[in-house]
């Protein structure tokens, strides 16, 4: 049976703090939780009652055991999720300073196994078959994940959903403009975009929301979605349809994850062929519930949960 969701990127552990507005150098106590956005986002999916899967790579230590124990509890398959000997497992580190300071620390050297992704080793016929294939900028940034990564793109064909999050990570890039054409080939091949102002400026070269969104259509996809922060998030369609939906109201402890939550519910809302507006609100309100929570994969919400906030009209 093919796939609902197949994600394609990141992996790691992450290791946040157990104290908010604490500076690193004074936290005593971290909460270890499975990490990686492209992993989070079918984390999401699959607590929506999707099938789910994540090709990924991980070390071959103790935190790559961790990390297959944890995505067999949360419901996602890891049969892609491969050892790379000699390559220690990614640890991530955040700040938690509430309600919009979360400074992020990867510790991805000297090189993440999630970007030795290998062409050669990908099932593509599971790729082909599945409902969604989900694929990451920080996939493109290295190689051999980048062949792999297009790879992936180009045998799918645009058969059925094949959603690109541009997923902008500054830090695995010298700078915007070696990934420009890396996004731009990527693009080609996606029927839906989603980013936020950076990463549609990065893909497009335009920040402003509705042009920006207006270039991504043009460079070939059918769905774009243009995350605006506080001022919620757009959604314009090839067929002229437009959804503008504002945040959901939240008391915000830690703003990592949200994304990769409204990404979960995105492809939900796809895969129901809900249109634009229920899709972006559906969306809006699984990622206002995990900024409320601490952790990342462990808070991706329950369809009761994100229901109830839509109807409460907040996060409560």
């Amino acid at each position: 049976m093919a796939y609902d969701l197949i994600t394609m990127g990141r992996i790691g552990v992450d290791l946040y703090p157990l104290q908010t507005g604490v500076p690193l150098p004074q936290v005593t106590s971290f909460g270890k939780f499975l990490g990686g956005s492209a992993t989070n986002v079918a984390v999401a999916a699959a607590r929506l009652g999707r099938r789910t899967a994540v090709i990924t790579r991980t070390g071959d230590d103790p935190f790559g055991t961790y990390l297959h124990e944890a995505l067999q509890g949360f419901g996602v398959d890891d049969r892609w999720v491969t050892p790379v000997p000699g390559l220690p497992t990614p640890v991530t580190f955040c700040e938690v300073f509430p309600p919009d300071d979360f400074p992020l620390y990867f510790y991805r050297q000297p090189k993440a196994p999630d970007l030795e992704i290998d062409a050669h080793e990908l099932d593509l016929d599971a790729i082909r078959d599945a409902r969604i294939l989900w694929i990451t900028g920080t996939g493109l940034s290295e190689e051999p994940s980048r062949t792999a990564t297009l790879a992936a793109l180009a045998h799918r064909a645009k058969s059925g959903i094949t959603v690109f999050d541009l997923d902008w990570r500054p830090m695995f890039w010298k700078a915007p403009e070696q990934a420009r054409p890396f996004y731009a080939e990527a693009l080609k091949h996606t029927t839906v975009a989603v980013g936020n102002l950076d990463e549609v400026e990065v893909a497009t070269g335009v920040r402003d929301p509705h042009a920006a969104a207006r270039a991504l259509l043009d460079a070939g996809v059918e769905v774009a979605v243009v995350k605006q922060g506080p001022k919620g998030v757009l959604a314009v369609n090839s067929k002229g349809d437009q959804a503008e939906v504002p945040p959901l109201p939240v008391n915000v402890l830690n703003g990592l994850g949200a994304g990769d939550a409204f990404g979960g519910s995105l492809c939900h809302g796809l895969l129901e062929g809900w249109d634009l507006e229920q899709t972006m609100r559906h969306a809006n309100a699984a990622g206002a519930i995990v900024a409320s929570r601490l952790e990342c994969s462990s808070a991706m919400p329950t369809p009761q949960e994100i229901e109830a906030a839509i109807a409460a009209g907040a996060v409560k």
